[in-house]
């Protein structure tokens, strides 16, 4: 083919004018290939060759090298889009940096911070030949039961998308033209989260005026910042999937955000359609139903190809409906410059980018800014004495990565997971950084698997995760470990969750410590020695009472590859804790759900046998000195809708420590057209304070943040009398009012 006589070819034609002409030359077959995403990990001939594949996903240097090789045997050589899932870190290349996982990241609320993790996590992925990346997730977790609880920026709106804005900034670096960049995608659209019983994937039962309230303003919020694509959710919302929800996708995304970004499903949307939905009767339906909704990419649904063909030939589909969605995939593979430059894996940049030195440093940054203090009783930081380690997770490397990472179960390619050099434990970092004696005992063990009895795979071939069974408490494991706790000046338990209950189809009923681990906590806490419980759980568990009155406790979440040692820093007093619980603890899973800006209006306060109280509430942590807050101060107290609401409080440090303080600042609409939330987070800043200083923070907020979703649908912001509430965390709030007046 001479490049010189093919208009696609040339690079200095404007992308429409490339897109067309390619169109134009495409045949039925190679639309319908392009339109779809398989897994490299299978017949790659046969996905390049006779499907015409677009995209490919779950891959390796070596599996791209090939699958771009192959393209070039290809009658037009359309470059493929490499994509993986690099959600805290370039999750399954072995080697690469990872992170704290996302909702670690987001006890930092520092979008600053976020967008540095997702820049390096775009360099070290665009190094090994990937373009996209299917993060960040945007769903809000209220149901804590729900097993995908850690992939989330927690309970808040406003949270969630500063911090999601953030990482779209950091993969997509200066513009899709630059060779670090990274596809962004937006996941998983919308309400996936809000699940039955907490059961991944279920019905999602939201009304249309709910979804506007509270999940869509995130995708919203990432649609402006320009995020190249968005992924859709697994579930059904009012009986329709949100793969053909016409609503959502037509009326909302595409008709009033204007969004003109990609559309992929998630793993095999359209065939669930037929084989577990059962909403259409075969492929060829499934296919045309999904092309009219407007979705471009198909990932993982092999049988999408003979059935988008077939739904042709039955005029289910004209070739023309196929059109739109091939003209977004290859206008994003122009704009990525994949014609001239398919950015193939390159070794030298793996070499010299992947975990480079800056990116460790990073990386411990990040785990010492996500850790969350939540209880203290002067225990902390520790002055000199013996340390006892003890608990199932204080030397489980892997299990401190988190879920999409290693060996985690979704990358046959690393059974093992990261190399374990890579990776600092607790019980490594205790003993880096102990000038005294540390000791070490496991205790408990938490959990064995069983084969699950409906077989060993979903009916799309998928692997069904195994049933997990509580270990029993170990009489002599939990001697061993009392025993050395009273050897002991200091005892740091290190208990949480692992992986089997984590992730896509893995919720769980309970949210309690589950094995030998709470008999544990008992023996421990009955020794009378200062016990430090690390939490390191992928999200808020339910704490028996030797946990929740130890001595201290820090929620780490899963703090990444320098998590043990960040951990070490922190309880030695190395550095100071900052971190902020993006999400509440319940008392009890029966509390379900427990996020903060619950609608107002119920019968009383409680439950007839428990309060209703979290036990600990969004925005808490502890530092190792008190801030006090001032009073509250409203520079102008009747304003117009176009104006914006300026106040200022004063911080003071009384203790003898330096202080990174977030300042959360909320609203409260005090009658409102429609039932609303009691207060939610608008806004917050981040202020040092160093002992003894006072310091006034100076704070805006446009009065157009201050809306509600009105009974027609209508995001507005209604006149009246509002409070602004400020403090640091949602349950400890300083108050001042103002009022709005109508726009005349």
């Amino acid at each position: 083919m001479d490049r010189d006589d093919v208009p696609y070819l040339d690079a200095t034609l404007p992308t429409a004018h490339r897109v067309a002409d390619l169109l134009g030359r495409m045949t039925l077959p190679e639309k319908v290939g392009q339109m779809m995403q398989l897994d490299s990990r299978e017949d790659l001939d046969d996905h390049v060759l006779r499907k015409h594949v677009g995209s490919i996903l779950h891959t390796s240097p070596e599996r791209v090298l090939r699958a771009q090789d192959l393209t070039t045997q290809t009658r037009l050589r359309i470059p493929l889009l490499i994509a993986e899932d690099c959600i805290h870190g370039h999750s399954f290349y072995e080697g690469a940096t990872i992170f704290p996982t996302q909702l670690g990241m987001a006890a930092t609320w520092d979008p600053q911070l976020v967008e540095q993790v997702a820049r390096v996590t775009a360099v070290e992925a665009a190094a090994t030949g990937v373009h996209w990346t299917f993060s960040p997730v945007l769903c809000i977790a209220r149901d804590l039961r729900w097993g995908r609880v850690d992939e989330t920026f927690g309970e808040d709106p406003v949270l969630i998308g500063e911090l999601a804005a953030a990482m779209v900034r950091g993969y997509q670096g200066d513009g899709l033209k630059d060779d670090t960049a990274i596809l962004a995608t937006a996941k998983h659209f919308a309400g996936y989260s809000e699940t039955q019983g907490g059961r991944d994937a279920s019905e999602a039962d939201l009304s249309r005026r709910k979804l506007r309230s509270w999940f869509l303003p995130p995708f919203e919020r990432v649609a402006k910042e320009g995020c190249a694509t968005f992924m859709l959710g697994y579930q059904t919302t009012d009986g329709v999937p949100i793969t053909v929800n016409s609503w959502l996708l037509d009326e909302v995304l595409r008709g009033e955000w204007g969004y003109r970004g990609t559309l992929i499903t998630d793993w095999d949307n359209v065939g669930r359609m037929v084989w577990e939905q059962k909403l259409q009767p075969d492929y060829a339906h499934a296919a045309a139903a999904a092309v009219k909704a407007g979705n471009d990419m198909i990932m993982t649904t092999p049988q999408f190809f003979e059935g988008a063909l077939q739904a042709v030939e039955d005029g289910l589909l004209a070739e023309s409906d196929l059109d739109r969605a091939v003209t977004r995939i290859l206008t994003l593979k122009f704009d990525l410059g994949l014609f001239e430059n398919p950015r193939r894996p390159d070794a030298e940049r793996q070499r010299v980018m992947i975990n480079h030195d800056d990116h460790v440093a990073l990386n411990l940054e990040v785990a010492r800014r996500s850790l969350v203090l939540l209880r203290n009783d002067g225990v902390l930081p520790f002055a000199k004495g013996k340390i006892a380690v003890v608990g199932p997770l204080a030397d489980e490397a892997q299990t401190q990565l988190g879920d999409w990472a290693g060996s985690s179960g979704q990358a046959d390619w690393l059974p093992t997971g990261h190399p374990r050099e890579m990776i600092t434990t607790v019980l490594d970092g205790l003993r880096e950084l102990s000038s005294q004696e540390v000791t070490y005992a496991r205790g408990a063990d938490i959990l064995t698997l069983e084969p699950d009895p409906e077989g060993d795979t979903f009916p799309d071939g998928q692997p069904r995760p195994k049933i997990v069974q509580p270990c029993p408490p170990d009489a002599n494991l939990i001697a061993e470990a009392v025993a050395a706790a009273e050897d002991a000046d200091y005892v740091v338990a290190v208990v949480g969750d692992q992986i089997e209950l984590v992730g896509e189809g893995r919720s769980t009923a309970t949210l309690d410590l589950i094995g030998g681990q709470i008999a544990l906590l008992d023996a421990l806490a009955e020794t009378g020695k200062p016990l430090i419980v690390v939490l390191l759980a992928s999200k808020p568990l339910v704490l028996p009472a030797s946990a929740r009155n130890a001595a201290a406790l820090l929620w780490v979440a899963n703090p990444g590859m320098q998590g043990g040692r960040a951990i070490a820093e922190v309880l030695h007093g190395l550095v100071e804790p900052s971190g902020r619980l993006p999400i509440s603890f319940a008392a009890h899973a029966g509390q379900q759900p427990t996020y903060y800006n619950q609608i107002r209006g119920q019968h009383g306060s409680r439950y007839a046998d428990l309060t209703q109280e979290p036990a600990f509430a969004f925005g808490e942590g502890l530092s190792y000195t008190t801030v006090e807050y001032g009073d509250l101060h409203v520079e102008t107290a009747v304003l117009r809708p176009d104006e914006t609401v300026r106040a200022s409080i004063t911080l003071t440090n009384t203790g003898s420590r330096p202080s990174r303080e977030t300042v959360q600042v909320y609203v409260s609409d005090a009658v409102t057209s429609v039932s609303w939330a009691d207060k939610e987070l608008k806004t917050f800043r981040q202020v040092d304070v160093e002992p003894g200083e006072t310091v006034q923070v100076d704070l805006e907020l446009p009065v157009s943040a201050c809306t509600i979703v009105d009974a027609a649908g209508n995001r507005v912001v209604e006149p009246g009398e509002f409070v602004l509430l400020v403090g640091p965390s949602s349950k400890d709030l300083r108050r001042a009012e103002f009022t709005v007046k109508p726009q005349f």
